[in-house]
């Protein structure tokens, strides 16, 4: 099961309201430098994932949503992923402490890594 999951799409605005409607989720607006992206979350505040634009530091993201799994290093995990035929997607990110890397299998679905950073920062 996936820990996150987020869509990068060219109609963000439009798909956020769909979700809205559908799901009955809850946007938060999260500043892009000009534009935002979404964070979703359920009715009950919990967040659930994210509905980005397709420009920007997500310009070279595939379309569809992304599940993000958890690994315990990223750098591992992409040498592993590189050695069974996967494919890495654009540059490991930060998030705060946290790293993460979007993917595609060898099947070409796309999916990231998500590597969780120490809570006092004494990685």
């Amino acid at each position: 099961m996936a820990d996150w999951c987020d869509i990068t799409t060219d109609c963000a605005e439009e798909l956020v309201h769909f979700y809205e409607a559908v799901m009955g989720w809850q946007k938060q607006a999260i500043d892009m430098g000009g534009y935002s992206d979404y964070v979703m979350m359920k009715p009950d505040g919990t967040p659930i994932g994210g509905i980005c634009h397709k420009r920007g530091v997500n310009s070279e993201l595939p379309g569809g949503w992304i599940n993000y799994f958890t690994v315990d290093s990223v750098e591992k995990s992409l040498a592993a992923l590189k050695e069974a035929g996967g494919t890495q997607v654009g540059d490991v990110k930060h998030h705060g402490s946290d790293l993460f890397c979007v993917a595609l299998d060898p099947s070409g679905a796309p999916f990231a890594l998500y590597e969780k950073g120490s809570e006092n920062g004494d990685e």
